[in-house]
């Protein structure tokens, strides 16, 4: 992997001043922290032209891994850090034969190269942070085996703090860090551990970034979709189907669609029952039929905008009235779809709620406890309300869990919709004696 892959404007100004800047060897050689041999070293590479310090790494380059790793880890002065950092990034551009330099740097020195660069990622100073990440996505990358958790989640916490920063700049290196590492499955599980790091993630997309981090965050929600656990929990937990539906409509570069559409394909194939759900409710199989209209260049896009759609299809085919709802309840997205309003649907489907120990029941309840959205409140209460007046019976579990409790508090919301519905099911609620059970 080139260190070019993970390059970004702000960092290469920044290093242009530090290789400038003078660093007091010969105070240090005093100071009994760089020795003799390493003075030497070092006075062949400081603010040498580039050429010169090419040809002495391709002489020298053990040396010059063993000697920027050694003081990595003994000098705590952060210009100095910087700059050997910097040195260490300049050996690598370009130059993927010289990572195993950096890697069988352990056979010399077991804390070598990982323990050192670990240690820096807990610095103040943003530069020495994000030049640090840097160098350690290029190594975790070209690895061999898998990288130990101990290892990749001091990496992994820091980039969850980047990303929920306000600068562009540090969002943009964090992620294309990510993107980096990504492909290597222990990296996926690490990075499915890091609720708040995926989180960072959702949130960028809710805030409308430009197209390439659009694209840069889908890439990084497209590769951890690889793993089973992620494709069944991602959208009950981070709620990103309607959010990346909202992202593919609103794209003006194919690449953007292509890197949704790719994400949907796995989460169709992973994790169909947890998925196809909330696809439908989104509308996403009208959307599907409109980009299988669409001219691409891209033939892998074509194939899984077909396969998207197909598979929605036949799912929404096979539906019932009573699937479609169930599937909007599963989602938490309620609104005024036909069903709601329905006497005739109430009539026939509203004992269906008691299933399976009232599931269907208790999530009703869920969406009017934990929801801000007043549309599914409002959806919520009137459903609540139907099912009362179709099943009696059911008052008492939902005094049981609460749920009586929730819609008399719903009835001096803010929204008169909401309070309306809410009136009309506390009535039904209280309106009749409990029938026995």
């Amino acid at each position: 992997m080139s260190i070019a892959l993970v390059t970004n404007s702000y960092l290469d100004d920044y290093s242009a001043k530090i290789r400038a800047k003078p660093v007091p060897w010969e105070g240090y050689q005093r100071a009994g922290l760089v020795t003799s041999e390493e003075l030497s070293l070092l006075k062949k590479v400081d603010r040498q032209p580039k050429a010169k310090i090419e040809s002495l790494l391709l002489s020298d380059g053990q040396a010059y891994v063993l000697l920027y790793l050694r003081l990595l880890k003994k000098l705590q002065r952060v210009d100095t850090q910087q700059f050997i950092l910097v040195m260490v990034a300049d050996a690598l551009a370009d130059h993927e034969e010289r990572i195993p330099l950096f890697t069988g740097s352990s056979q010399v020195d077991q804390d070598l190269p990982y323990g050192p660069l670990l240690r820096i990622l807990d610095s103040q100073d943003d530069f020495v942070q994000l030049k640090t990440i840097q160098i350690l996505t290029i190594l975790f990358s070209a690895e061999a085996s898998p990288q130990p958790l101990q290892r990749l989640q001091p990496y992994l916490n820091v980039i969850a703090s980047l990303v929920i920063r306000p600068s562009p700049q540090t969002r943009d290196i964090a992620v294309q860090c990510l993107e980096a590492v990504l492909p290597r499955p222990e990296v996926r599980k690490a990075v499915w551990a890091n609720s708040s790091l995926v989180a960072g993630l959702v949130d960028i997309l809710k805030h409308n970034p430009g197209p390439q981090m659009c694209y840069q965050v889908g890439f990084c929600l497209w590769l951890i979709t690889f793993e089973q656990e992620v494709a069944e929990q991602i959208n009950s937990k981070f709620d990103i189907i309607p959010l990346l539906v909202d992202v593919a409509q609103s794209a003006v570069k194919e690449k953007v669609i292509r890197v949704v559409v790719a994400t949907f394909r796995n989460l169709v194939t992973k994790a169909p029952s947890q998925n196809l759900p909330a696809m439908l409710v989104t509308q996403l199989l009208p959307f599907a039929k409109n980009l299988a209209t669409r001219k691409w260049s891209d033939e892998d896009i074509v194939e899984d905008v077909q396969f998207l759609r197909d598979e929605l299809n036949a799912r929404f085919e096979s539906l019932t009235t009573y699937d479609e709802y169930s599937s909007e309840l599963t989602s938490g997205h309620l609104s005024w779809t036909p069903v709601h309003e329905s006497e005739l649907f109430w009539k026939e489907n509203a004992a269906k709620l008691n299933d399976k120990d009232y599931e269907q029941l208790k999530i009703l309840i869920r969406l009017l406890k934990e929801s801000n959205d007043p549309v599914v409140l409002a959806v919520a209460a009137h459903d609540l309300g139907q099912y009362v007046k179709h099943c009696e019976r059911g008052k008492k579990v939902i005094s049981d869990l609460s749920g009586k409790t929730r819609v008399m508090e719903l009835m001096s919301h803010d929204n008169p919709d909401v309070r309306y519905r809410a009136l009309i099911c506390v009535q039904r609620l209280v309106s009749h004696p409990w029938a026995t059970v």
